[in-house]
């Protein structure tokens, strides 16, 4: 039997949050231990210029999702585990497919049109503030997949469009020069929800409702206590499938935990009482890896070594990929 090639990364924005590790990290990983499955895990930081120009935040948030994938148990042994910029083949190869990808099909990617479409809202230019980086951000997404032959990329509902575009890409290469790529797919965990922050909406980084998933037991218990909830008192009944604080819960709890709070809130368990069991609950299975993430976040030269390993084991499949691509469109040497 073949093995399935796993490959995901993480944009260096901001600090890791509940959501990330519910739509990322934890199926990754849970992915990565199968016999039957090679692992690519990557910190976006190419990725993380098209929102951020902050140095210093790109640096403190790459080492923090370095620290956070390693302590919730990534072998590195078993995995490639790199940072984006240390593999030059990745921006190379995303030009290449820049060449072949149809501006139609950026047109339609969900950030560029959500752009636009605040831009004329707002009575804007609808290109206002679009950069190229955000534009293409697709092709280079394309490129982190392709370069590895992912076959399988876990991601969150709302990514399923760029594996999409990304096969869509792989594809019209393929026809105008030869078999060369892998066609991905997503691989979504269907029980998981785009997970909801503080206010309701997606939990993102853009909006500032973020979790963090490392915080301190009291700020964690602060930021649970911050989710917005309706007027409902104790007593009243409450309905789980609007609520934030049970679509959280049910990303982490099992079965029978969900269902038993389910009942609860049917049977109108307090606000305060079920946000105290939903921190108990996330608390109880981060508490040994948030000790392993702060001990490693004092040792960066530590993850600096581990980063470096994972890049020269991502270039031994990466070169040998670019120059078989080089030699199909015809970038060669003159003989």
């Amino acid at each position: 039997m073949s093995k399935q090639r796993i490959l995901t990364g993480i944009t260096t924005t901001g600090t890791p949050h509940l959501g990330n590790y519910v739509g990322a990290i934890r199926p990754a990983i849970q992915m990565s231990q199968s016999a039957n499955a090679e692992s690519f895990f990557f910190l976006a930081n190419f990725h993380a210029l098209i929102k951020c120009h902050d140095p210093a935040q790109v640096d403190q948030s790459t080492r923090e999702i370095a620290a956070t994938w390693l302590a919730l148990g990534l072998d590195t042994d078993n995995a490639v585990f790199y940072r984006q910029s240390d593999v030059p083949e990745i921006p190379q190869l995303s030009w290449i497919l820049t060449c072949v990808a149809a501006k139609g099909l950026m047109n339609r990617a969900h950030a560029y049109k959500a752009s636009v479409d605040a831009n004329r809202e707002a009575g804007e230019d609808p290109d206002y503030g679009v950069t190229m980086g955000l534009y293409s951000y697709p092709v280079l997404m394309a490129a982190d997949i392709l370069m590895f032959n992912a076959t399988q990329v876990p991601v969150g509902k709302d990514q399923i469009q760029h594996i999409e575009m990304a096969r869509d890409i792989a594809g019209r290469f393929n026809h105008i020069f030869g078999e060369r790529f892998a066609l991905p797919e997503a691989k979504v965990d269907d029980n998981v929800a785009v997970l909801q922050g503080l206010d309701g909406r997606k939990m993102s980084k853009s909006y500032g409702n973020t979790i963090p998933l490392f915080l301190p037991e009291k700020q964690l218990k602060k930021s649970i206590n911050k989710i917005v909830t309706n007027l409902l008192e104790p007593g009243e009944a409450k309905d789980p499938d609007s609520s934030t604080v049970f679509q959280i819960w049910q990303a982490f709890a099992t079965e029978q935990q969900t269902a038993e709070m389910r009942q609860a809130f049917l049977d109108g368990i307090a606000w305060g009482e079920a946000k105290k069991q939903l921190f108990e609950l996330i608390n109880g299975q981060i508490a040994e890896a948030r000790e392993r993430y702060n001990d490693l976040l004092s040792r960066p030269s530590d993850i600096e070594d581990i980063l470096q390993a994972g890049a020269k084991k991502a270039r031994a499949h990466s070169e040998p990929m670019l120059e078989a691509v080089r030699e199909a469109v015809g970038i060669r040497t003159i003989k």
